[in-house]
C-alpha cells in the first residue's frame, strides 16, 4: 500500500502517466482468496503485477513454489453396536484407515518432489458404535502442476478402492489448489538493482537483542537478524518451500516478487514468534524497505517501455501454451467454520 500511495502521488503530480491499481487478497491461507480474483480476471489488464512476503533476507524472489491441491475425503457407512451386531454395521473409519495406509502405500512411488499430508477431521464418536462417519483433510504438492494432477488422480482411486474394501461410500471433495510460481528473471533483476541502491536495513543494538532472544527461546542458533542484500539465485527446477495463491496471479500476468525481512533465521514461521517481530521496529523496517523497493520498481515499469517489453517477452515464452483453469470448485469463495 505505501509503493501503491508513493506512486499515486506521482501520477497525480504529473510526473508519471499511467495507472497505479492496489488489490487487497484476503484469504490467503485459507481458500487462496487470490485463486477466486485470478479465475474472475481481476488481474488480466495489467502489464506487470508486484507483491512481497515477510522473510528473514532481503531479495528478489527468483524461485518457484509448489503447486498444490488442498481436498477432503468423507467416508459414510452404517452403526451398529459394536458388541450387540457389528456385523449390521459398515465402519467409515475402516474406509478412512485403508486409504490413508493407501496413500502412504503411494509415497513409494511418487516422484521425490511430491509431498502428500493429511489430517483427520472426523473418525467416529465413542468406540461401542460403528462409525458411520469419517473425514480426512488431505493436500497433494509438487514443483510441477501437472504432477500434483498425475498423483491426484491416484489418490482418488485410492478412496474409491478404500471404499471398496470397507463397504461403505467415499466422496472426494476438492476446496482449493495453487499453481506453482511462473518466475520471471527479467523483473527480478529489475527490482535488484533498486534493492542493491537503498542498501542494506541496519538495526539497532536493541533490535538484534530483541531477535536473539527470540532465537535463544526457540532453540536456534542466535545469528541476529539479516539486513543483508542477497544477490540474485538461480532458480532452481524444484524449489524448496510451500504454497502460495500468488502462483496463480503468475499465469496470467508478469509477477515480481520481493523477500523483505522482518523477523530473524531460526524462528518457527506462522507462528508467535514471527508475529513478536513483525508487530514491532524490526517488521516496521520491512514494510518501509518493501515499500522503497516496490515503488522504485514501479517507477521504472512506468518510465521504461522496453522493460515491460521484455517482461512480457519472457512470461510468454516461460508460459507456453499452458491455458489457465483454476483449481477451484465452481461458484463463491466458501466460508471457512472452522
Amino acid at each position: 500500500m505505501g509503493a501503491a500511495v508513493a506512486v499515486k502521488e506521482l501520477i497525480v503530480s504529473g510526473k508519471l502517466k499511467g495507472t497505479i491499481r492496489f488489490y487487497g487478497t484476503p484469504a490467503e491461507e485459507a481458500v487462496g482468496g487470490k485463486i477466486y480474483m485470478a479465475r474472475e480476471g481481476l488481474f488480466n489488464d495489467l502489464d506487470v503485477c508486484l507483491d512481497w512476503h515477510p522473510d528473514t533476507k532481503n531479495e528478489a524472489g527468483t524461485q518457484s513454489s509448489q503447486a498444490m491441491v488442498d481436498f477432503i475425503v468423507e467416508f459414510k457407512g452404517k452403526s451398529a453396536h459394536a458388541a450387540a451386531d457389528p456385523w449390521n454395521g459398515r465402519s467409515a473409519v475402516d474406509g478412512l484407515e485403508a486409504f490413508t495406509h493407501g496413500v502412504n502405500l503411494l509415497r513409494e512411488h511418487v516422484l521425490p518432489s511430491v509431498r502428500m499430508h493429511y489430517a483427520i477431521k472426523a473418525g467416529g464418536d465413542v468406540p461401542n458404535v460403528v462409525p458411520e462417519y469419517a473425514k480426512v483433510w488431505m493436500w497433494v504438492r509438487d514443483s510441477k502442476r501437472s504432477v500434483v494432477d498425475q498423483v491426484f488422480a491416484r489418490v482418488k482411486d485410492i478412496a474409491s478402492g478404500a471404499a471398496l474394501i470397507a463397504g461403505v461410500e467415499a466422496k472426494v471433495t476438492v476446496q482449493t489448489g495453487d499453481y506453482e510460481m511462473l518466475v520471471n528473471r527479467t523483473g527480478a533483476a529489475a527490482l535488484q538493482k533498486n534493492l542493491e541502491t537503498l542498501g542494506p536495513i541496519v538495526y539497532t543494538a536493541d533490535e538484534i537483542a530483541f531477535a536473539k532472544k527470540i532465537q535463544e527461546v526457540q532453540g536456534g542458533e542466535q545469528t541476529g537478524l539479516d539486513g543483508a542484500i542477497h544477490p540474485m539465485k538461480e532458480t532452481q527446477e524444484h524449489p524448496e518451500g510451500g504454497s502460495t495463491d500468488v502462483g496463480d496471479i503468475s499465469w496470467n500476468v508478469p509477477e515480481i516478487t520481493l523477500l523483505t525481512t522482518t523477523a530473524p533465521k531460526n524462528t518457527a514461521w506462522h507462528g508467535w514468534s514471527v508475529v513478536a517481530c513483525s508487530g514491532m521496529s524490526i517488521g516496521h523496517k520491512g514494510l518501509v524497505f518493501s515499500s522503497k523497493a516496490l515503488a522504485m520498481t514501479m517507477v521504472d515499469l512506468f518510465e521504461n517501455e522496453q522493460l515491460r517489453k521484455d517482461i512480457r517477452e519472457e512470461f510468454e515464452k516461460r508460459k507456453g501454451a499452458q491455458v489457465y483453469k483454476a483449481y477451484i470448485p465452481e461458484g463463491p469463495a466458501p466460508i471457512p467454520t472452522n
